[in-house]
């Protein structure tokens, strides 16, 4: 079963992501203007590995050279890697919201503590 197509994605503004490819085991969705690509895999094999990425580009002034602008990108990935028999998908669900749910408790603090270098 696939994910919905459009999927939406809201960093402060919301962005449609219309699907724009598939295959047997992946899912490709990106913004109008392609600056946003979230991307959906698995993969099987001696281990399971379920794989949600986003993907930002955007155009930011070079620190270095003045008046010149440079391409850059971030990722964010989710991988959730299993055993072939031993959690059920409640027990997986359970331990992914967990951590999901610690870094963003509270406004965020533990999210920015991390992305910030703290350990």
């Amino acid at each position: 079963m696939a994910f919905a197509d459009p999927q939406s994605i809201n960093n402060g503004t919301a962005i449609s992501l219309p699907k724009s490819g598939s295959n047997l085991n992946t899912g490709i969705y990106k913004s109008a203007d392609g600056t946003v690509k979230l991307t959906i895999s698995h993969q099987d094999g001696k281990r399971n590995r379920a794989i949600v990425r986003l993907d930002y580009t955007k155009v930011a002034a070079d620190p270095y050279v003045a008046g010149q602008n440079n391409k850059v990108s971030m990722s964010t990935y989710v991988l959730v890697d299993t055993p072939l028999q031993g959690y059920s998908t409640t027990e997986v669900v359970a331990n992914v919201a967990a951590l999901l749910s610690m870094l963003t408790a509270s406004t965020n603090a533990k999210l920015t503590q991390f992305v910030g270098g703290e350990n």
